[in-house]
């Protein structure tokens, strides 16, 4: 199963993005706190995000416990620091679970020496800072599911929202 794994995300968007990608593809939702942002019901409600229901998601108090808890299992951390590039990875149908820093900062360096032969990077062209956030997770989710063939997925689905497509 892939779990999509984000450290102190700070920016809801880029949360309400990833979690619609865990809510299309079945992966499962880690958020680590601190978070940026309120995930009430209320405040999700609001933010118009009808998906969050279809996503399954666990709430971490901190790194260390994720780490303490999921560290020894098929993961990885996504930085521009990395070495070998995400597509490089033969993914297996073991729990998987890739991980992405916060917006502002990423991944401390503590995480990343802990863990370097478990760094990728996603190319881009040089002198380019960075991608989004989601985009990085969507990327990187569907690579995984690529390597795999798509278990649980199926090609009924729309590419859009709109009726046209």
């Amino acid at each position: 199963m892939l779990n999509i794994c984000l450290f102190n995300p700070e920016i809801p968007q880029n949360t309400g993005n990833i979690a619609r990608t865990c809510a299309v593809t079945g992966a499962h939702l880690h958020l680590v706190r601190p978070l940026g942002f309120d995930i009430s019901e209320s405040s999700v409600r609001r933010a118009g995000l009808d998906y969050w229901n279809d996503v399954s998601i666990s709430i971490h108090s901190s790194i260390g416990d994720f780490l303490r808890e999921h560290g020894r299992s098929e993961i990885y951390f996504f930085s521009r620091k990395g070495s070998r590039l995400f597509s490089d990875v033969h993914y297996t149908d073991a729990d998987t679970y890739l991980v992405f820093g916060k917006e502002s900062t990423g991944l401390s360096d503590d995480i990343l020496s802990l863990y370097s032969g478990r760094v990728l990077r996603i190319p881009m062209k040089e002198g380019a800072r960075c991608l989004n956030l989601s985009n990085s997770a969507a990327i990187a989710a569907y690579e995984y599911y690529r390597q795999l063939g798509y278990p649980g997925l199926t090609m009924d689905g729309m590419a859009g929202c709109g009726e046209d497509l």
